[in-house]
């Protein structure tokens, strides 16, 4: 795994909400991640999100991607490989922090001839507001212009705000009515081979393209919280029962739900 992370490189991120690591995972590394994704995908099946199963717009929002999230609470291989603790170094170093933890990890697969995903931004929907919350993507398959790959909006991260959300809408574009000041950005495309890997703020905006082509456009994601994160009232991936005994406010540290990956005083 390739880990060191170059000053310049940690300086570009902050400025810009996103990175690209070229060859993040050795030829053996990526069989593994390609391996445990698709045991575990085949004993739990693809998952769509109720919001993608039914309404109106069912048929597009289906048609987008498909996933399987929280894969780490059922596989250990998955376990081992979005908690590894380099994985959190890194996070730690691009964002300026001390510790993170573990919020969700997810597969995204783009089937042949999937919808595009629509210009949006994490973290406002998510359970915890923090502007250091950081995701990393990586390629499972070769990741085009052509199959649907990411597409980042530098700078984005930083004019961001909770109270607009920013959300999935089966208009491509429909961010932009929240967020004119971005409309004239010019979007960079994330082409990345098998193996490397994009980190990116949980602020910033981005979207992918359709999969243009007869085969399917693999990633593993995980996103992650900074330690000492707290509950903002938002449900999101959050069960019932562990929902029951929140408040807003109240530390995110539950290390069944949220483990922690690094800390520098670890």
């Amino acid at each position: 795994m390739r880990t060191e992370l170059p000053a310049q490189q940690i300086a570009d991120y902050q400025d810009n909400g996103f990175t690209i690591v070229e060859d993040f995972l050795t030829p053996d590394e990526l069989e593994e991640w390609r391996a445990a994704v698709d045991e575990t995908v085949t004993e739990r099946g693809l998952y769509r999100p109720p919001k993608e199963r039914a309404g109106e717009n069912a048929t597009y929002y289906t048609r987008v991607f498909i996933q399987s999230l929280n894969m780490w609470q059922e596989s250990d291989r998955i376990k081992d490989l979005v908690l590894d603790p380099r994985i959190g170094r890194m996070c730690c170093e691009l964002e300026g922090i001390d510790g993170i933890r573990v919020w969700h990890d997810q597969t995204l697969q783009k089937m042949p001839w999937a919808n595009p995903t629509s210009w949006h931004m994490d973290c406002p929907n998510w359970s915890f507001h923090h502007r250091s919350a950081i995701s990393i993507w990586i390629a499972l398959d070769h990741v085009t212009v052509q199959n649907g790959c990411m597409y980042y909006l530098p700078g984005s991260h930083r004019v961001a705000e909770w109270e607009r959300k920013g959300g999935f809408s089966p208009d491509v574009g429909a961010m932009f009515d929240e967020y004119p000041e971005l409309r004239s950005v010019d979007p960079v495309p994330a082409v990345m081979k098998a193996g490397d890997a994009g980190f990116h703020n949980g602020l910033t905006a981005h979207g992918a393209g359709p999969n243009m082509t007869p085969y399917p456009r693999r990633g593993m994601t995980c996103a992650y919280m900074p330690d000492g994160a707290t509950f903002n009232g938002i449900q999101n991936i959050l069960g019932e029962e562990y929902m029951a005994g929140l408040s807003v406010g109240d530390v995110l540290d539950d290390d069944e739900q949220t483990p922690l990956v690094w800390s520098k005083s670890a």
